[in-house]
């Protein structure tokens, strides 16, 4: 207990006039100097024994302060050795779980897509020859381009359909990605899938080759299906590392006016409801202005679900963005040409520098596409463009996915994509 300094004044100032007193009774016998000097040496005597009952009662109550710090530290120590105990064990539980989890949808996927390979199997063997459509302009280069020009006569479309068959039913259906990035940041925030088909030798080919043969004999469901399947193994894996990222998949015409297919596709992806907010389905123009009712409210079923939808191949901008939001459309992609001098050309109602005022009222974001300079990427920003892709910021790349099937062959324009966050 701590004396107060007013007590302790009180009792110094009382042991004074005691030994004052005793002086001066002594001083009646032996003479003031004796008294004085005994009345000096009693108030010292006094004063230390009061010192030294003072430090001894101080050592009593820091021993006893000392002892409950110790006991508080043997506590802190117990509890934090259990808590240690107790993050370990929930660590391994959870890195258990996790395991088993990630284990549960490795298997799941890889059922999925055995499943897909007969799917594949049984519609491509039943598929017959279609009247080829005139093809696109060949690209020069790459390894496509033997395919486009020999096939660009309709010479060998057997051949052709047979390829496309084999690698539908073997699983040689690539995935490959291209970054969209945000402007002016240049900071990554999709990627967009595309798929290629390689042939028993390897040679990749291109969508401009084979959706028209794919289309005619009814495969391109096939195909729509294992990109999709592809995009939801990547979004499992960035998924565990962020959710900032999400990927557009392309999905045909074909696929979204198959009436046996898309039902079973929608509760595929109702049943994947929590990669709505990372998966964006992208369908051209041409597609979804020739959807039809029944189209349409397949799109807004897509929607509904919570997933975004795109438009690309965008060749007229006399749209009824309206009606496109109302179906649950969230992206516009508008190649970087047409945005720089080909507005009014493509039936623009504004100018450039109001078109993306005009998306931002009906809640659609802008996406430049075939963006392949810095000069572009000025008049873009000119125009308060939200995102751009192309091959300025990154060309589509193959995606190992060791996981599922065996490595992939890459090529030169190719190499695997690592899986990092740009930044």
């Amino acid at each position: 207990m701590t004396i107060p300094a007013a007590t302790k004044g009180l009792l110094t100032l009382t042991v004074f006039f005691a030994c004052a007193t005793l002086g001066a009774a002594l001083a009646l016998f032996t003479g003031w100097p004796v008294a004085i000097l005994s009345g000096v040496v009693g108030f010292v005597c006094v004063q230390q024994l009061a010192m030294g009952l003072a430090r001894r009662r101080d050592k009593r109550a820091t021993a006893k302060e000392m002892a409950h710090l110790r006991r508080m530290h043997l506590e802190f120590e117990t509890g934090l050795s259990e808590t240690r105990m107790r993050l370990g064990e929930l660590g391994g539980l959870i890195e258990t779980r996790a395991s088993s989890q990630e284990k549960k949808i490795v298997a799941e996927l890889k059922v999925l897509e055995s499943l897909m390979r007969d799917f594949a199997g049984r519609i491509s063997r039943q598929a017959q020859p279609a009247p080829l459509p005139a093809p696109a302009a060949a690209p020069t280069g790459g390894p496509a381009s033997a395919y486009i020009t020999s096939f660009a006569g309709g010479q060998d479309r057997n051949e052709l359909l047979e390829t496309i068959r084999s690698s539908l039913e073997e699983n040689r259906v690539d995935l490959y990605l291209q970054p969209i990035v945000s402007l002016p940041q240049r900071k990554l925030r999709y990627y967009e899938a595309l798929s290629r088909l390689r042939d028993a030798g390897g040679a990749v080919i291109m969508p401009a080759q084979y959706i028209n043969v794919a289309s005619a004999a009814g495969l391109m469901s096939v195909v729509d299906n294992l990109l999709l399947f592809r995009c939801v193994q990547v979004l499992r894996r960035l998924a565990a590392r962020t959710r900032e990222i999400g990927i557009f998949c392309n999905i045909s015409a074909a696929t979204l006016s198959d009436a046996e297919f898309f039902p079973q596709f929608l509760d595929y992806m109702a049943a994947n409801k929590d990669l709505s907010g990372l998966i964006i389905f992208e369908f051209s123009q041409e597609t979804v202005l020739k959807a039809g009712a029944a189209g349409e409210k397949n799109l807004a079923r897509l929607a509904e679900m919570g997933f975004a939808l795109s438009m690309d191949h965008v060749q007229t901008l006399a749209l009824d963005f309206v009606k496109l939001k109302r179906i649950g459309f969230n992206h516009l992609k508008v190649r970087a040409q047409t945005l720089v001098e080909g507005m009014s050309g493509a039936g623009a109602a504004v100018a450039a520098e109001d078109f993306k005022k005009l998306l931002s009222r009906h809640g659609l974001n802008l996406i430049a596409e075939r963006v392949e300079d810095e000069k572009t990427v000025l008049s873009l920003l000119d125009y308060a463009v939200d995102f751009a892709q192309g091959y300025l910021f990154g060309e589509p790349r193959a995606v190992r996915d060791d996981a599922s099937r065996p490595a992939i062959a890459m090529t030169e324009t190719a190499p695997v994509i690592p899986f990092k966050r740009a930044s």
